[in-house]
């Protein structure tokens, strides 16, 4: 049986390791091996890609364990692959959270050498956190929130110009 969504706790989910490049990022994954797990890697728009995760039984259970295991592995790459991660116009250890109703408050920490550790690769780490509202597909978008609001805007204009004209037929 399923907890109700009031009994849901916030939740570390695992931390991806996001590249973002103008060269084919192929050769940087595939030199990771079965030790990661290929989310996606290619193309978007004019960037090339790789979202990962750590892979089977290396699977960490706090993020800061997480980040220091993709870190040692990215200072493992050989030389050339190095080159792709050194070029890499983003490099993301993004640690994603599930947020939930309990406790009141979360303490993530992430120790000083691991921060340390990100920085000498020239990354970055980034937290996402997933509502812990299911989203429905009529969800309100930001793109319908804006028509909604210039709507209102239109009818106050209108409403502002009649207003005027009221009141100066109430005074006569």
């Amino acid at each position: 049986m399923s907890n109700s969504i009031d009994e849901e706790k916030t939740t570390f989910l695992n931390v991806d390791l996001d590249i973002i490049s103008k060269s084919r990022l192929e050769p940087l994954v595939a030199a990771f091996g079965k030790k990661v797990s290929v989310l996606y890697v290619g193309a978007e728009r004019s960037f090339q890609v790789a979202h990962l995760e750590l892979g089977g039984p290396r699977f960490a259970k706090s993020a800061d364990m997480a980040i220091r295991a993709l870190a040692a592995l990215v200072r493992q790459l050989p030389r050339k692959v190095r080159r792709l991660w050194n070029h890499a116009r983003v490099k993301d250890f993004n640690i994603g959270i599930q947020a939930g109703y309990k406790p009141h408050s979360s303490v993530l920490p992430l120790n000083v050498e691991t921060i340390s550790a990100v920085a000498r690769l020239g990354a970055r780490v980034v937290v996402t956190v997933y509502s812990p509202l299911e989203v429905s597909k009529t969800e309100v978008r930001p793109e319908n929130v804006n028509k909604g609001v210039q709507a209102a805007q239109q009818r106050v204009s209108t409403a502002a110009r009649h207003q005027p004209k009221r009141a100066a037929r109430s005074r006569t």
